[in-house]
């Protein structure tokens, strides 16, 4: 039985209760997101509240079915959450309020009035494993896209494993301008991301590569002459202008790497 239909809510002909899964592709249709309560925001299957998808949304929701989430990522890649559970409907605002659990906790092999109801401490466990998601879900989406502007490969070395590439923040992620967004992020593998994380390694706004002096003056073996060879080149840039480092973020960066 495939998990991912080709409609967002996903019921098999095998099943005669709720879906199996719920999706949101990206770029799609439907902007579902983290809703002010904490859970997560998915869209109705059109505006009818009746239409049989939304209906069966509803069901799973009534018998606490335990459901899959697909977040897309990027086309073709998307990051499975399970299991969530629809906890709330809004027909006014045409959305159902989504909660991710914990799979020990769910109960399967029980009544499904076993299957906590969402109050109490179930109802914080839930609230702490949907921002859990919500935030590994953003570092996900930030890899895959800037993996894809950089066409899977480090912008300093165009080193291509994608296992050991990274998506590295220009602006730092705990500052309150460090955006997930691919302007803001570079394709780097491991070693040059922690170099340019330590500010051995430092970007100008030009997009050139400046080493740090005292690692030039340095003699050491191929790892060290691998980093002093970065000096003065310019990085990979992804074709599309507006997915290239954003020069504001990059003159911020390189006067911290300038700072003693």
């Amino acid at each position: 039985m495939p998990l991912l239909g080709p409609q967002g809510i996903f019921k098999p002909q095998l099943l005669t209760d709720g879906p199996l899964s719920i999706t949101t592709a990206p770029g799609g249709p439907y902007d579902d997101a983290m809703g002010p309560d904490g859970l997560l925001s998915y869209r109705y299957r059109g505006t009818d509240p009746a239409h049989r998808d939304n209906v069966g949304l509803r069901t799973a929701m009534s018998e606490r079915l335990p459901l899959v989430y697909f977040h897309g990522l990027v086309p073709g890649k998307y990051l499975a959450t399970w299991p969530v559970f629809v906890v709330g409907d809004n027909p006014g605002a045409l959305t159902f309020s989504v909660a991710v659990d914990d799979a020990q906790h769910i109960g399967l092999g029980q009544a499904p009035a076993a299957v906590a109801a969402n109050s109490g401490p179930d109802d914080l466990r839930r609230r702490y494993a949907t921002a859990a998601v919500k935030v590994r879900l953003h570092q996900r989406a930030f890899r895959e896209r800037v993996l894809e502007a950089y066409k899977r490969q480090c912008a300093f070395c165009r080193f291509r494993h994608e296992e050991m590439l990274d998506a590295a923040h220009i602006t730092p992620d705990a500052h309150p301008d460090g955006e997930p967004v691919v302007s803001n992020g570079l394709a780097l593998c491991t070693l040059h991301h922690a170099a340019f994380d330590r500010s051995f390694v430092g970007l100008r706004p030009n997009y050139v590569l400046e080493v740090r002096q005292d690692l030039l003056d340095e003699t050491d073996g191929p790892t060290l002459a691998g980093i002093q060879s970065l000096h003065g080149k310019k990085i990979f840039l992804p074709n599309d202008a507006a997915q290239r480092p954003d020069p504001a973020s990059l003159k911020v960066r390189y006067e911290m790497f300038l700072k003693p």
